[in-house]
């Protein structure tokens, strides 16, 4: 038996006979030549994942047995990326690229100097933003899917956010030391950790009112981080911080 080196995208987990939708299985059979008797690897997205076996080759409706349904071994991730929407295709190559690393979220923020599409509900951006994380969880083989959620307004979204922050700023950390362990649930039975959102503005940044609306934050430490003495694109700052961050 060979296992497609890529794992594929089934909502809904359970013991028993699946039948994978027609994208999935068109892309087992057509595209990796899977065959009866061969193994898929199955994710939800929602930390189970399963090796199921083949019954039936259908590039229209492959149904696949599974035996049994593995679970995480840890906890959603507590990271989360919050970006001013941007022109072009830009916020979908940065979910392309973050959704590959355990990241729990991206939310999409209208901020001052936002640079998109005036009177745009972003809709279509949002929603070839998800299929890019869908894509992103298959091919990185994670546990969870990063979640693609807004837009919302800066001030709606801080006004209600609970958990630290962590802003791009040149007085900022060059190596930011997190502490992993606060708040983390172990063997005791603690309560989970509290988020953790990385802030990146727009080109040109975060206006004057909205970087002390951060700084003067209350529900959750803020912390400064400095990704170096070059301007940096949005896009740009995004994937370098996070890997500073990851």
């Amino acid at each position: 038996m060979k296992t497609p080196d890529s794992r594929f995208y089934c909502p809904l987990i359970s013991v028993g006979t699946i039948t994978l939708d027609e994208n999935e299985s068109s892309h087992a059979v057509r595209v990796c030549r899977a065959a009866n008797g061969d193994t898929l690897q199955l994710c939800d997205g929602l930390g189970h994942y399963t090796d199921a076996i083949i019954t039936k080759a259908d590039a229209k409706a492959c149904e696949v047995r599974v035996d049994t349904v593995e679970d995480a071994p840890f906890r959603r991730p507590r990271l989360n990326l919050a970006i001013a929407c941007l022109k072009d295709d830009a916020l979908e190559e940065v979910v392309f690229h973050v959704a590959q690393t355990e990241t729990d979220s991206i939310i999409f923020l209208r901020t001052d100097y936002s640079q998109e599409p005036k009177n745009s509900d972003l809709k279509k951006t949002v929603r070839r933003a998800e299929l890019k994380a869908l894509v992103s969880l298959k091919q990185s083989k994670k546990a969870w899917m990063t979640r693609v959620e807004g837009p919302i307004e800066f001030d709606q979204w801080l006004a209600q956010y609970k958990g630290d922050l962590i802003l791009c700023d040149i007085d900022g950390e060059r190596n930011l030391k997190l502490d992993d362990g606060e708040g983390a649930e172990n063997a005791a039975g603690n309560a989970p950790a509290s988020p953790i959102t990385l802030l990146v503005g727009p080109e040109g940044g975060f206006s004057p009112r909205e970087i002390e609306a951060i700084k003067s934050f209350t529900n959750g430490k803020v912390h400064l981080l400095n990704l170096g003495n070059t301007r940096l694109r949005a896009r740009t700052a995004a994937v370098i911080a996070l890997g500073k961050i990851l």
